[in-house]
Parts: C-alpha cells; sequence; structure tokens
C-alpha cells in the first residue's frame, strides 16, 4: 500500500507543472515585463465546472498569478492556438484590472506564419480589456500575408480570453 501511494504521489509531482522550455520563457518575460528579478508565480485554478463553460481553456497549466512581495502584478494565461498543421504556444500578460499588459508567442512549430510572433503584430491587443470590441480579422487586426490561418487562430483565441475574463469577473473570481 505505502509503494502505490508514493507512486500516486511522484505522478502527480511529475504531471503538474510547465515543461521546463515553457517555463523559462515565461519567466524570461516576467522578469522583463515587469522589470523584476523575483516574483510568485503560482497556479490559479477554475473550478471545473465554471472552467469548462469558458471558451478559453483553464486547466491547472493555463493561468497563474504574478506576484512580487506578496503584492498582485498581474495574471498569465498561457494556451495553444493552432496554425497550419501544428499548434503554437502563447502567453497573455494581464494587469490586474483584466487588461492586456503583453501577449507573446512563445513557441510557433511552422515554417510559415511566425510572423505572429512580431511585436508589432502583437502590440494590438497590448491595453485592451473585455470591454473592447470584438477582435475582427482584418478590420481592427491586421492581416499578414502568409501567415492567415495563425492570425485567425490568435484573434479567436484573443476573442476567447476577453469572453473568459468578463465571464470570471462577473462571477466575482477575478
Amino acid at each position: 500500500m505505502k509503494l502505490k501511494t508514493l507512486v500516486i504521489l511522484i505522478l502527480s509531482v511529475v504531471s503538474f507543472g510547465l515543461p521546463k522550455k515553457i517555463q523559462k520563457k515565461v519567466d524570461k518575460e516576467i522578469k522583463k515585463v515587469y522589470e523584476l528579478e523575483s516574483f510568485q508565480f503560482e497556479a490559479f485554478l477554475i473550478d471545473h465546472a465554471i472552467a469548462k463553460e469558458l471558451p478559453s481553456k483553464f486547466s491547472e497549466n493555463h493561468l497563474f498569478t504574478i506576484k512580487a512581495e506578496n503584492n498582485l502584478l498581474g495574471y498569465a494565461y498561457l494556451s495553444k492556438a493552432p496554425s497550419k498543421t501544428a499548434e503554437f504556444d502563447y502567453l497573455v500578460l494581464i494587469n490586474p484590472d483584466l487588461s492586456v499588459k503583453k501577449a507573446k508567442v512563445l513557441i510557433y512549430r511552422e515554417e510559415y506564419g511566425g510572423e505572429i510572433g512580431s511585436k508589432r503584430w502583437l502590440r494590438q491587443f497590448i491595453g485592451k480589456t473585455y470591454n473592447d470590441e470584438t477582435f475582427r480579422y482584418g478590420d481592427n487586426i491586421d492581416a499578414i500575408s502568409g501567415a492567415t490561418i495563425s492570425v485567425r487562430s490568435m484573434t479567436n483565441a484573443m476573442n476567447d480570453l476577453m469572453s473568459s475574463l468578463k465571464a470570471l469577473n462577473e462571477k466575482g473570481i477575478l
């Protein structure tokens, strides 16, 4: 019985948390954006019943709080979005007022379309909140030649995140 408990404990520790490569990129981005060296980065768990009703994913590896000296600096949202034949990992740093502080593509796995990772293109989301108008490809979100699928995917992902943040705020969770 003790061995079984130990195996379950080890599996739960190993399966929880971000992959090291992603965590390293997230840590680097947080340090740069918030101009600090040390911070607390903790999973912000959303009740499963509420999470399944939201358009964005909210399991244990998606939403995190960012704190320094126990003061809330903001939130980090991590997820994947589809590209033409694969998925890309992205990070959205969110201010305590739930406005977008920064959006970043962490890992892009396609030969074409990686231009969505450019700071200039991602800057379109900075400062936006769930109260702003919906993001629309080719209207208030710039198109990128050769990256149509990825641009639409990131635009949809950001719309889903804004809708989810609105719902979480209305429920008093965020």
